[in-house]
């Protein structure tokens, strides 16, 4: 067979264009790391084709066309089959390796410079490390291996190595067919190891992913890989708060001895009884190797795949030997549903980051919604999982084990599934419980205990909130201070740290802030159920209408109103906003309009208390409205015509009214008192919910302009291409350039490639639900009997309108005054939308989200959690909108 001898052997860079098929797992992600800017030893790829070829050349086709018809997963371990795969291995090392490969091979690494040095012969077989299968320790390996001749059995070595009982019975276990496996080998320069080990981003123990755990000896790695020693084990807490991996514990392993090169070629092992008692490693350099490994993770696992990692400290620096995904990690969850399958879900997390975040803030946003779903068990003194996380990243986007949380909801506080979801909202399934009556005996009494803990905590979190917003406002207003442009590079370090710490404690508040805004609707809804039975829901829905309680995302929409009107009447703000001055990209508005303009004055003021906000607002990549104010710009100029305050509060009072006429009617008056002061109540906690969200947005604030300061800086020393790749880095980047570990060669690469992927994530449909590892898109409910769909009743009323279909606020100038909303989802950066809309339609939510809470103060009727909305209804139909039956008709 004609071979082209250049394709045979693959720089690193060329073995990642050619891909796992051509240079095999391990030597495609070694090209990766190359590209990106990791240190790895010099070497290449000699590609599969050239095991192909060898196969071929040397007439062992029918061979390996045997083993494949004979040995299945029922015989593998018998001796008859060993009896056909030995001669086939040795058939395999006393074969030819054509003139052609091998002047090529001695070409390339003479001019790799690695020629007469001593070289690692890896096997990189082309189904070999990959997130399906490992085939970890599978295939051979020869270390120190020295001269053309024995490199060139070295690889035959590793191409027999396809052959051994183990390396067949893993392809069977796997479903992986001989013939789709191409043996491709990794050729490296050998490292002068003071000291080497593996590393996980995970514990693979456990299944714990809120640690690092590394294992390291003396030497070369292989004393650690085959096992040989007990080594040292060390593990890292890599919470995103810190700028470091932090040492979290350590175990000294009875280190027996250590591998090392030998004189004549290959490797032995050397006992020492002195190892025993000394680190391998000082905790600085496994703080430093921890930082590493998060670039690792968070560069070739984008915050997704776990890696594992073989690598090797020559006394100043740690060089990566390989990495790979790791595999079959156990299932880290609560011990009554360990052997249940996983509901992952987006709902609830859909509405306030439905996006694909960008890869500078996914490991922050998780952190912080892990930290507040946790506390909000703990706090109550409820036994979690340590270090549990309750999230995950698929494809860029946040998902919620809805397993382990509707199970800790029930083992917590005895709410059942069926009772959760509603308010959560969302369209997964229900976990099996087989106790549906929760607080009978001990259990139900822990369980009653902790609701009161939790009401306890929501009580003290109401009477303190002002003062936990005013003091989180100062702590992050006194970080930022002057801003960031003036501060040396090494205190950013200090200053993310110190805002960490901030954000961690404000998040460990966060539910029972958050809370404030349940429980009184909750005590409320009671109430009321008594006597309205079936229609509590509607009518609670039009008793939270037009509340005078500051409810901080539904006030910027009131403000916007109100500035539309001012801006009708200001003869200054008219020209501009009709007239070609008009810039809503920009602030031109500052430099065209007088200082006289009322509106002008009253838009400062605004920008002043609402600009830290923005259109998907929790991923720091998107501007705030200070920076950019064309949505809001936009938003009053499509209303300035027909803004008219007081007709929202007419119609506010009237809904109001028409409720209230039924509690009037239903409930004895000697009520009534008490029900107007759970009405205040639960607005007054609206409020507070609200204003919980808004107040985190602020910290974010500060991430954002340490970001921006750092992509300046970064592009004027070419580090970077333009100021706003910095959010395409990841903060263990910036870390690892601004401690000095690392020059950033290789950062302007991973910038591109992140920036493929995120439009590859982006362009991507989002499943709803995940059973496992399958994805599962809701299916659109069927119509029912009337020709509607059902949801969840969110905002009292009915409307009828044009169906105006928005994926995202920016084609919200499509929305005319009167359309109706129809939205994948809405959180506070929409809710401006809502002034147009006559009424609003969701696929998902529930009813304490944002956009619910915003539609009942409003008074615009809602309708959430309808699968399918975005695909059943047609752009241009009309529709209505029912928020009292919840449901859509057509």
């Amino acid at each position: 067979m004609e071979k082209n001898s250049g394709m045979f052997f693959f720089t690193w860079s060329e073995a990642l264009q050619a891909g796992i098929k051509s240079a095999g797992g391990k030597g495609w992600n070694l090209g990766r790391l190359e590209q990106y800017g990791f240190k790895i030893p010099a070497g290449g790829v000699l590609a599969a084709e050239a095991y192909q070829c060898f196969i071929e050349e040397n007439n062992l086709l029918e061979d390996t066309g045997r083993i494949g018809q004979s040995v299945n997963i029922g015989n593998i371990g018998e001796k008859e089959i060993e009896q056909k795969l030995l001669p086939l291995r040795e058939k395999i090392k006393s074969a030819h390796i054509s003139s052609n490969i091998r002047d090529k091979l001695v070409s390339c690494l003479k001019a790799a410079g690695i020629l007469d040095k001593p070289i690692a012969v890896r096997s990189s077989a082309s189904a070999e490390d990959s997130a399906q299968a490992s085939f970890a320790g599978i295939h051979e390996s020869f270390l120190n291996v020295r001269g053309v001749d024995n490199i060139l059995s070295a690889i035959k070595g590793c191409y027999a190595s396809l052959w051994t009982p183990r390396a067949v019975a893993y392809r069977r276990k796997m479903g992986v067919k001989d013939a789709e496996v191409g043996q491709a080998v990794v050729i490296m320069e050998m490292v002068a190891a003071r000291a080497a080990g593996v590393a996980f981003t995970c514990d693979p123990q456990t299944g714990r992913e809120d640690i690092f755990v590394v294992n390291a000896n003396f030497g070369l790695g292989e004393s650690v890989v085959n096992g040989a020693i007990e080594p040292d084990t060390y593990c890292l807490d890599v919470s995103a708060f810190s700028a470091v991996p932090g040492l979290k514990a350590k175990k000294i392993g009875a280190k027996q001895g250590m591998t090392v090169a030998a004189a004549s070629g290959g490797t032995h092992f050397v006992s020492y009884d002195n190892l025993a008692s000394q680190q391998v490693l000082p905790d600085n350099d496994i703080e430093k190797l921890g930082l590493l490994l998060m670039r690792v993770f968070e560069s070739l696992g984008e915050c997704e795949e776990h890696q594992d990692m073989e690598w090797a400290f020559d006394g100043r620096d740690f060089v990566l030997l390989q990495a790979r995904p790791v595999t079959a990690l156990p299932c880290y969850t609560f011990e009554a549903i360990k052997d249940k399958p996983r509901i992952w879900s987006n709902g609830n997390y859909r509405d306030a980051v439905p996006m694909v975040i960008s890869p500078l803030h996914r490991r922050v946003m998780k952190k912080s919604i892990d930290t507040i779903q946790f506390t909000s068990f703990s706090e109550s003194g409820y036994p979690m999982p340590e270090g549990f996380q309750f999230s995950r990243l698929l494809k860029g986007r946040l998902y919620c084990d809805m397993s382990a949380l509707q199970w800790a909801h029930y083992d917590s506080t005895g709410t059942l599934p069926k009772d959760f979801n509603p308010f959560w909202g969302g369209h997964q399934p229900e976990i099996e419980i087989e106790d549906t009556d929760p607080f009978k005996g001990e259990i139900g009494l822990a369980r009653q205990s902790r609701i009161m803990k939790g009401a306890s905590l929501i009580m003290e979190a109401s009477a303190n909130a002002a003062s936990t917003f005013a003091e989180f406002t100062r702590s992050v207003e006194s970080l930022i201070g002057d801003g960031f442009d003036r501060i040396p590079d090494q205190d950013f370090i200090d200053k993310y740290n110190e805002l960490g710490q901030i954000v961690k404690e404000y998040c460990e508040k966060f539910t029972s802030l958050s809370g404030v805004g349940t429980w009184p609707l909750v005590l409320l809804l009671q109430k009321l159920s008594g006597y309205l039975g079936p229609r509590v829901m509607i009518v609670l829905n039009g008793l939270m209408v037009g509340g005078k309680s500051a409810i901080t995302s539904a006030d910027h929409g009131y403000r916007l109103i109100e500035l539309a009107e001012l801006a009708r009447r200001d003869k200054a703000a008219v020209q501009y906003l009709t007239g070609n001055h008009f810039n809503p990209c920009s602030c031109s508005w500052e430099e065209y309009l007088p200082e006289s303009s009322p509106f002008k004055q009253e838009f400062r003021n605004f920008i002043k208390e609402y600009g830290h906000r923005c259109v998907y607002e929790l991923d720091i990549a998107n501007p705030r409205w200070e920076e950019d104010p064309s949505y809001l710009m936009d938003i009053i100029k499509s209303i300035m015509a027909t803004a008219n305050p007081e007709q929202w509060k007419t119609r506010q009072r009237e809904k109001f009214n028409q409720a209230w006429a039924e509690v009037a009617e239903k409930i004895p008056s000697e009520e009534h008192a008490g029900i107007q002061k759970g009405i205040k109540d639960a607005q007054d906690g609206a409020a507070v919910r609200e204003m919980t969200k808004s107040v985190m947005v602020m910290a974010l604030k500060a991430y954002r302009l340490m970001a921006l300061e750092l992509g300046d800086r970064f592009t004027q020393r070419g580090i970077i291409e333009k100021p706003d790749d910095i959010f395409y880095c990841s903060w263990s980047d910036l870390f690892s350039i601004l401690y000095g570990n690392w020059h950033g060669d290789g950062l302007r690469n991973l910038v591109a490639a992140r920036k493929a992927s995120q439009r590859e994530k982006e362009a991507l449909s989002p499943p709803d639900v995940i059973l496992g590892e399958k994805p599962v898109f809701s299916e659109p409910v069927d119509l029912g009997s009337g020709d509607f769909l059902p949801g969840v009743g969110a905002a009292a009323g009915k409307a009828s309108g044009v169906a105006r279909l928005i994926r995202h606020p920016g084609e919200g100038n499509r929305l005319r005054p009167g359309d109706v909303l129809v939205a994948p989802s809405t959180d506070p950066g929409w809710t401006p939308l809502f002034l147009k809309a006559c009424a609003v339609v969701m696929e998902t939510g529930g009813f304490l989200s944002h956009g619910s809470i915003v539609a009942r103060e409003y008074g615009v009727p809602a309708v959430v959690n309808v699968p399918g909305a975005m695909q059943i209804i047609k752009e241009g139909r009309k529709i209505v909108v029912d928020g009292d039956k919840g449901k859509v008709f057509f």
